[in-house]
């Protein structure tokens, strides 16, 4: 029998072969196959098994998977956000590894695969507005000051609480402390074993300050890092092994050996004694490195905080006040009361509360947070302003068009935070390699243990207990698991600073490898801020300004930039607009409809061929001398005839020019594609010393294009600004989408550029350099760390140089591996994109 079911709680691969591994376990499957993608199990069983049995297997399992029939999704074991909408951040905890990919969890703790400390999402509502209360009622919460309803005292500003990272840091502090104090007398007592005529024993016998180890051991093992051992016990029955597996086997028989040779050491050969006849104890060394493991874990804390800041200092921009004007009176408001159309006061030096345009007055704005451009720009009425800039020296009246999440600044932020969470595909490799480390570590440390005791110089069981701890603490993968994610999260965050912002990190890995860029024209490597230059007529029986009619009329009812360009040109001109209905605009060629009750048709010479309108050889030749010099000329035709035609410029971005050679000289190829005619495609490709460009391009064309770079093995990356791009976009290996653009591109593309010039997709190869280059660096370190470490560790080193590997070196060797990995990834907050 095979039959298929939905499998609840699956995010990465390694949930799939676990799935898969416990339902081939039950009794009578035959077969068991997983889809990560349809959140499917298929299942071949020699007679029908109930699916309750199967539930069970899960459960037994840690019950973090559940089995339905299919068209059932239950969310029992979902540890989503359910309550909180997505913007809200706190109280919602995720791995640092991204060990289950984006899952999250709803309280704090240790992640069941990895066994590290969750850490906090941050709070994404960059409108948290301020609380107040009363000093003797704190039950007593208000929005704004005032005073107490209770006893009429001054409400006084609510104190910050501290964030979930903030508690864990301080609590793995004072964990911290507490095995310091134990530990440095456990350490003194045994170090003091190698001063001649040991003083300590004067006051006591050895075996006395043995079980005085025991007693101060008691506080580290049992309440500071006791942790640790919950962590390793429960990666041992759940088979997800992990860093703590090997700590806590590697502390635990170090400390349980201390123990059992204190109580009963009859039972242990002479060359496990001393000269007073006690068994060597290992208090020292288990405590030492249980302390210095949460050393490391506690920098880690630190360091994490440190990794998101991008995303708090984004969300430091945003204010928490705005000045409303209501019938003339401006009202001090709340950010999160503003509402859409609303008019707002911006001062001097304030921050622009949200997304609007300006209705009246003229400044210049700031914008370098969120552009990375230092200079200010000039802005008048109908510019638009982003939320979180800031405002020069002069006042000036806004209407607000986008709220809360709907801001610029609210998207870049989640889409930081999103990218930021996300797995680049080299961190399988880290994966792959995590899954048979921690084995293989065990059946080292154990041939290891075999080895010295059969080989070893006496006392050989000593040697080989201590060499086969030091290689179970000096091979913990946490270094490895942590090389990418904190990488990609600095990485990310540097991006948004400059204008870059990253959807995920495949696309951070992928345009390092890009080997051909494909550009639109309007609105990538031009303006797209078309203007009029001439309108013209074809038909004695047309006036210009009649010509202007039908065009601004057709147009009114279409949002093309050029379109846009026409109608304002026409209001402009005082041209009279007719009526216009059954409009249609046709994808790269133009739009049509009736106005005035006469079929009109504007765009390009496809278009006219749509409208079975002829163009003359004089109407091609007065059109190309215009596109020579890099315009954009539309023809009108009029119930069938071509009556007059519109000449569009948009002027090149004085960027442009750069930052195709920058790519160029970084052996990318440039191609240009663009729906506009030959002539004007070849006159701007000739300004910017583009060899390869192709026009007449519809979206169609564009995506097969992609393709076909692709079938001959390029890497492609593509840059747009339409909905024309936007299949294009979908496709390419890379797209990227221009700030300035169309939210349809924006949607389709892996890489936005806020400020919408190509110096941005400069920047982002050069991020995406920078970024893989240090996780390489970080994968280095981890994997030729425990290459070196584990055979030093074994005491390969010792016949030849008499070199043995300390296990409380190899626990701090361990801790600040870590760290080390946390600090080079840091180090790409000073690198210059």
């Amino acid at each position: 029998m095979k039959h298929t079911y939905h499998i609840q709680g699956m995010t990465c691969n390694g949930c799939r072969n676990h799935v898969e591994q416990t339902l081939s376990k039950v009794e009578g499957v035959t077969n068991a196959v997983v889809n990560l993608e349809k959140a499917e199990a298929t299942i071949e069983m020699e007679s029908h098994i109930a699916i309750d049995k199967f539930q069970e297997a899960l459960k037994a399992d840690g019950g973090r998977y559940s089995i339905h029939k299919n068209g059932e999704h239950h969310h029992i074991n979902d540890k989503k956000k359910v309550e909180k909408p997505k913007e809200k951040g706190t109280g919602t905890f995720y791995c640092p590894m991204h060990c289950e990919g984006d899952k999250t969890y709803d309280k704090p703790g240790d992640c069941p695969v990895c066994g590290m400390d969750l850490v906090e999402e941050v709070n994404l509502s960059a409108t948290t507005s301020e609380q107040w209360t009363c000093p003797m009622h704190p039950e007593v919460i208000k929005d704004e000051s005032g005073s107490c309803p209770i006893c009429g005292m001054d409400l006084v500003p609510m104190e910050p609480d501290l964030s979930a990272e903030e508690k864990s840091y301080k609590k793995l502090l004072k964990k911290f402390w507490i095995a310091v104090a134990f530990t440095l007398p456990i350490f003194i007592i045994a170090m003091s074993e190698m001063i001649p005529k040991n003083p300590l024993y004067d006051v006591l016998e050895l075996k006395y300050w043995n079980w005085i180890q025991f007693a101060l051991s008691i506080p580290v093992v049992f309440y500071a890092t006791w942790m640790f051992f919950e962590r390793a016990y429960r990666s041992i029955i759940t088979w997800n092994l992990n860093m703590f597996t090997l700590i806590g086997i590697g502390a635990g028989v170090a400390w349980l050996f201390s123990v059992f040779g204190m109580l009963v050491p009859d039972f242990f050969p002479d060359q496990f004694k001393t000269e007073a006849g006690t068994v060597h104890v290992y208090f020292e060394a288990a405590t030492v490195i249980l302390t210095l493991v949460l050393l490391g874990q506690m920098l880690e804390a630190r360091a994490h905080s440190k990794t998101n800041s991008a995303v708090k200092e984004l969300l430091k921009l945003a204010p928490n006040k705005a000045i409303k004007v209501v019938n003339g009176e401006e009202q001090e408001v709340a950010i999160d009361k503003i509402e859409l159309n609303d008019i707002l006061r911006v001062k001097p030096g304030d921050k622009i509360p949200v997304d609007g345009v300006i209705t009246e007055g003229e400044t210049s704005i700031d914008e370098s947070m969120i552009t990375g451009e230092p200079i200010p720009v000039n802005k008048s009425v109908d510019d638009k302003v982003s939320s979180g800039t800031i405002n020069g020296n002069q006042s000036f009246l806004m209407k607000a068009e986008k709220v809360g999440s709907d801001t610029l600044l609210s998207q870049i932020i989640q889409m930081v935070n999103d990218a930021s969470r996300s797995r680049a595909p080299i961190q399988k490799l880290a994966d792959t390699v995590s899954g048979y480390f921690v084995p293989v570590v065990v059946i080292i440390a154990a041939v290891t243990f075999g080895v010295w005791a059969i080989w070893g110089p006496e006392p050989a069981y000593v040697y080989a207990l201590v060499n086969a701890i030091a290689v179970l603490i000096i091979a913990c993968p946490c270094a490895l698991g942590l090389a990418t994610p904190m990488s990609v999260m600095v990485g990310v965050g540097k991006g948004a600073q400059n204008g870059v912002l990253i959807k995920n990190a495949e696309a951070l890995e992928k345009m390092d490898k890009v080997d051909t860029l494909i550009v639109d024209k309007t609105g990538t490597i031009t303006e797209g801020k078309p203007t009029v230059e001439k309108v013209g007529s074809f038909d004695e029986s047309f006036r210009e300004s009649e010509v202007l009619q039908y065009i601004v009329s057709l147009n009114s009812q279409s949002e093309h930039p050029l379109a846009e360009a026409t109608v304002k040109y026409g209001k402009e001109q005082s041209a009279e607009f007719l009526k216009a209905d059954s409009f249609s605009a046709v994808t790269g060629k133009g739009v049509e409809g009736k106005v005035n009750g006469k079929e009109v048709a504007l765009g390009n010479a496809k278009m006219m061929e749509q409208a079975n309108a002829t163009l003359t050889e004089v109407m091609e030749n007065e059109a190309q001398s215009y596109q020579k010099q890099g315009k954009t000329v539309s023809y009108l035709a009029i119930d069938g005839k071509v009556s007059g035609y519109v000449v569009i410029g948009d002027k090149i971005k004085e960027t442009s020019a750069k930052a195709i050679k920058d790519l160029q000289d970084k052996g990318i190829a440039v191609i240009m594609l663009t729906g506009d005619n030959h002539d004007t495609a070849k006159a701007v490709a000739d300004e910017l010393n583009l060899a390869d460009f192709q026009a007449g391009m519809l979206p169609e064309d564009k995506l097969k294009e992609v393709e076909k770079l692709q079938e001959q093995g390029k890497v492609v990356a593509m840059a747009g600004d339409g909905i024309n791009d936007a299949p294009a976009l979908a496709k390419s290996d890379v797209g990227i989408a221009m700030g300035t653009g169309t939210d349809v591109a924006i949607e389709s593309a892996a890489i936005t550029l806020v400020k919408g010039d190509l110096h941005g997709i400069v920047k982002a190869r050069n991020l995406s350099h920078v970024v893989m280059r240090n996780i390489k660096q970080n994968l280095f370190f981890a994997l030729i760390y425990n290459t070196l470490g584990i055979p030093i560790a074994a005491g390969l080193l010792y016949p030849f140089f008499g070199i043995l590997l300390s296990p409380m070196i190899a626990a701090l060797a361990m801790s600040f591996s870590s760290v080390s990995v946390i600090a080079n990834a840091l180090r790409l907050r000073t690198k210059s994109i």
